[in-house]
Order: structure tokens, then C-alpha cells, then sequence
């Protein structure tokens, strides 16, 4: 069975990326800070399939290593997902006004601690059947200039940067930026405080495409769900189509 590492998996996108793996038969190993919340998406999943749950934040050395000594317990690694972020400030405030020990603390987990797990892992990604994956959860406000996103936009953008240096520098890796759109999570409202998100979609009717990403496995690069998503439509309507 193949092997996936996600943080940030027990709540959002994390929690049902590793529940749609879990349904195909992949081993995962999961994390998260909150060791209540994770331990009962554990639950959920060790019911489906085999699930290694470690509680710890990915900005920590001593857990990223923890991780990766689980996944070499474990034999190997095709897919790494660094879903894990810290939002910053809420509301997201401008930059003339940002602290800036809060932007270090932005840059620490959305930039930082992924390539420092990312690289601890490579040998077991590069050794994986066919190469292994690296996808960076990325957002619009990497290329999108918006007002108050300055602080996670700009890590974001960071982010998509090195995992396409990366790329180039390791070909034989598949690295992704995947831009999941708008959900109805968490960290989106933590974002929009006090107003209503309830129609933003739900992580798990985004969660196709980046199945669809993985099943396929195109080349390096940047994508946004809603054009896999799309393509994963046009495809079902031609294949229900006449003969």
C-alpha cells in the first residue's frame, strides 16, 4: 500500500484528504497540534486503514524528526503533503501594521518547517516506486495582490517557490502547489471573522482533485482545484455521452 505523510490532518482539508486516501487503501501518518482533535480523526480512519498519529507542531525540529523517523519505521514514502498553516493575525491586518513577530511566526510554519521536513524526507521520496510527491497547499493570495494578505500571501508565495525549485532541482519528484480555492473551514473563517462562510464549499467536495492530481501525476507545477475539477466534469460528461 502506498504511503502518504499530511500535516495539519485532524480538522479541514487535512482531515478529508487522509479520509479520501484512507478509502484507496493508502497508509498514512498524520499530525496535528490539537491532540484531542487528531486522535479522533484517528479513530476515523484506523477504521479504513493503517494510521500513524503524531500531536506536535511542524515548527518544532524535534517533531518534524519524530515524523520522520515514523516514516521510516513505516518503509517508505510516496506522497508528502504539507498541509499545515498558520494564518496570522485575525482580522489579516496591512502591512504597515503587521508585527512582525507574528509574520516570523507566519514564515515559520508556512515556509520554514515544510522544506525542513520536506528535506529530511527526500531519500525516502526518491526511493519511492515511480518517484514520490511533495504537494505544498498553496492559496490565491500567493499571486494575488489583496489587501491585509500580505503576511500570508507573501509566505504562500515563498512556498510555491521553493517547492519549484525543488522541482527543477529533482526531477524525478513530482512537487505541487495546490490552491484548494475558498473552503468552509476554520482557518477561512478565522480570516473573514464574523461573516457567514457557509457558501464556501466543503474540504471534502475539493478533495477529488487532488486525487485526480495524484492519480495522474502531470508534471511539476501550480495548480487550483477548481481547473482539476473542471476537467474531472468535461471528462465524466464525455464519457456519459453517445457512443
Amino acid at each position: 500500500m502506498p504511503t502518504a505523510l499530511i500535516t495539519g490532518a485532524s480538522r479541514g482539508f487535512g482531515r478529508a484528504l487522509a479520509q479520501g486516501l484512507a478509502l484507496r487503501d493508502w497508509t498514512l501518518v498524520v499530525d496535528a497540534r490539537g491532540r484531542e482533535e487528531l486522535d479522533e480523526a484517528a479513530r476515523e480512519l484506523a477504521a479504513v486503514t493503517e494510521v500513524i498519529a503524531l500531536a506536535g507542531d511542524v515548527s518544532d525540529p524535534a517533531h518534524r524528526r519524530e515524523l520522520a523517523d515514523a516514516v521510516a519505521r513505516r518503509g517508505g514514502l510516496d506522497v508528502l503533503v504539507n498541509n499545515a498553516s498558520h494564518l496570522g493575525p485575525s482580522p489579516q491586518p496591512r502591512l504597515r501594521d503587521y508585527p512582525l513577530e507574528e509574520l516570523e511566526r507566519v514564515y515559520a510554519v508556512d515556509v520554514f518547517a515544510p522544506l525542513a521536513l520536506c528535506r529530511l524526507l527526500l531519500p525516502l521520496l526518491e526511493a519511492s516506486d515511480g518517484g514520490g510527491a511533495v504537494v505544498n497547499l498553496s492559496s490565491d493570495a500567493a499571486v494575488e495582490a489583496y489587501p491585509g494578505w500580505g503576511g500570508y500571501g507573501s509566505a504562500k508565495a515563498a512556498l510555491d517557490q521553493w517547492g519549484a525549485v525543488l522541482a527543477a532541482e529533482h526531477p524525478g519528484l513530482r512537487v505541487y502547489a495546490f490552491d484548494p480555492g475558498d473552503m468552509r473551514t476554520a482557518m477561512h473563517q478565522q480570516a473573514f471573522p464574523g461573516e457567514d462562510i457557509s457558501d464556501r464549499p466543503e474540504p471534502a467536495s475539493v478533495v477529488p482533485a487532488l486525487l485526480h492530481l495524484l492519480g495522474t501525476r502531470p508534471a511539476s507545477g501550480r495548480y487550483r482545484a477548481g481547473d482539476l475539477l473542471l476537467s474531472l466534469a468535461e471528462a465524466a460528461g464525455q464519457a456519459g455521452g453517445p457512443g
